[in-house]
């Protein structure tokens, strides 16, 4: 009968183990939702850091340091979709 009950309690401490592996708080099941949340949050920041670059190029435009003649013809043109007699325009096929 003692040895049964040993048995008995090592599977039930065995089986607490186990479970919480898989399902608690610091689980597998946890960790596999974490790795995936990583994942979108990487490709939200590579997004984001696109936008922060086109945003620092534009605020460089607009820097006083540096006068730039060509900002508003440079807006108007990426805007509008024009271009100069003398630009070479490349057409993907």
């Amino acid at each position: 009968m003692e040895q049964l009950a040993i048995t008995l309690a090592c599977v039930a401490l065995t089986s607490y183990f186990a479970y919480h592996i898989r399902y608690g708080r610091h689980g597998l099941e946890v960790r596999a939702g974490l790795v995936e949340r990583s994942a979108l949050v990487d490709f939200e920041i590579k997004g984001l850091e696109s936008v922060r670059t086109k945003l620092r190029h534009d605020v460089a435009l607009l820097s006083p340091e540096i006068p730039n003649a060509d900002i508003v013809e440079e807006t108007a043109r990426d805007m509008l979709g024009y271009v100069r007699a003398d630009d070479k325009i490349i057409t993907a096929q």
